[in-house]
């Protein structure tokens, strides 16, 4: 149990200093995303879509360290793509440990067991091994079977290791409570915490047909919690966050709460929206328009209750009204009775569709890169002739 008081100490501590300080907006924890390119195609996925010069490029470990010091959250998630296969990983990681960052690392675990060797135990570094559900239905979503089997195989050997390893499971529509129950009582016998948060509608991702909207969610989330009384699942969410889930807590997002880096720039307006891009964090958070975007705002956020924008808003709530949070957390999350008001969407803008402009913006500047550095070339070979 040390090392996550450890962790919730740091992370309260900083909270508690940036209301002191009347900060309104600050980021909680960096979406470092330092590749799209990935091992697996999930159905469920919006990040991979891209061109195979996009897919190819990754941000050095330099610019993976200058984006959590000019960010300045004490918790880095590096997602993807998949991280691992990134080269510099291990030095990208290490890095961030000596600065004192907590790091979790999200991985599909297919080279986890190979990898291992690139890293140090530490109470700032955590494994987050991605599983959607119980050996069939996770394969299924990940579209390659055998992937179950590697990933509870990598589990245990980071743990052997001495490693801190949790998993992350995206939840879809047509996914039974009882199955989700069942996943859970599994984290419980590999003795590792879980995450879990319904995934998003992403415009690009190859089934459209199985995302949650906010009624269905919520009614599963009280289903699967119904089921959990009396276990012990270690989630990694705050209790405020959990009771959102289950429609007991009308919250509006906090998109700045996670910011997320990757090789277009600072994304607008959050790790799940891609609506241009910023140069610097500064400019991220000076010129974006926050209050145009949330549920009731903007269509593309909808449906969204994914732990990215409302798990900020959650250890935001629990700051202001701690006697709430330590109610929620004595009485449990509740899984009957009225739920909370759901928030008015008869004003949301329509959305906007600009993928492709972005990834036409970025292959131009690719290809202007590739050219300098081919000139350049050329000009070091005749120097070097001459």
């Amino acid at each position: 149990m040390a090392i996550p008081f450890f962790k919730e100490m740091r992370i309260g501590g900083y909270l508690l200093k940036q209301k002191m300080l009347g900060r309104k907006r600050y980021p909680l924890v960096l979406m470092l995303e330092p590749l799209f390119r990935c091992n697996l195609a999930c159905v469920g996925c919006g990040k991979i879509d891209y061109p195979d010069a996009i897919l190819n490029r990754r941000m050095t470990a330099q610019e993976c360290w200058d984006a959590a010091d000019e960010c300045g959250a004490p918790m880095v998630a590096i997602p993807g793509g998949e991280p691992l296969i990134h080269k510099e990983i291990g030095e990208i990681v290490r890095g961030l440990v000596e600065r004192k960052k907590f790091v979790s690392l999200c991985t599909n675990a297919l080279l986890l067991e190979k990898k291992l060797d690139l890293f140090t135990p530490s109470p700032y570094l955590f494994f987050s091994v991605h599983l959607d559900g119980l050996k069939d239905h996770h394969d299924k979503a990940v579209s390659q079977k055998g992937v179950f089997d590697r990933a509870v195989s990598a589990i245990k050997a980071a743990k052997a290791r001495g490693f801190t390893v949790n998993v992350n499971a995206t939840i879809f529509d047509g996914h039974p409570a009882e199955e989700i129950a069942k996943f859970l009582d599994l984290t419980v016998e590999l003795g590792v915490g879980v995450s879990m948060s319904p995934g998003y509608a992403y415009e690009r991702a190859p089934d459209q047909e199985h995302f949650l909207n906010r009624t269905k969610t919520k009614k599963l989330f009280r289903d699967v919690f119904a089921m959990g009384k009396g276990k012990k699942w270690n989630f990694m969410h705050s209790g405020l966050f959990l009771d959102f889930l289950a429609g007991n807590q009308e919250y509006e997002c906090t998109p700045w709460g996670m910011p997320a880096r990757n090789i277009f720039g600072w994304q607008k307006p959050c790790y799940l929206l891609g609506e241009g891009y910023a140069k610097t964090f500064k400019e991220l958070m000076d010129t974006t328009d926050w209050e145009t975007y949330g549920t009731g705002k903007y269509e593309k956020c909808a449906d969204c209750m994914a732990h990215c924008g409302y798990e900020p808003t959650a250890a935001t709530a629990a700051l202001n009204n701690p006697l709430k949070a330590m109610w929620v957390s004595l009485r449990g999350i509740k899984t009957s009775g009225p739920m909370a008001p759901e928030i008015d969407m008869s004003k949301q803008r329509p959305a906007q569709y600009i993928f492709s402009e972005q990834v036409q913006k970025k292959l131009s500047e690719i290809r202007k890169d590739e050219a300098a550095a081919a000139q350049a070339k050329a000009a070091q070979k005749a120097s070097t002739a001459a």
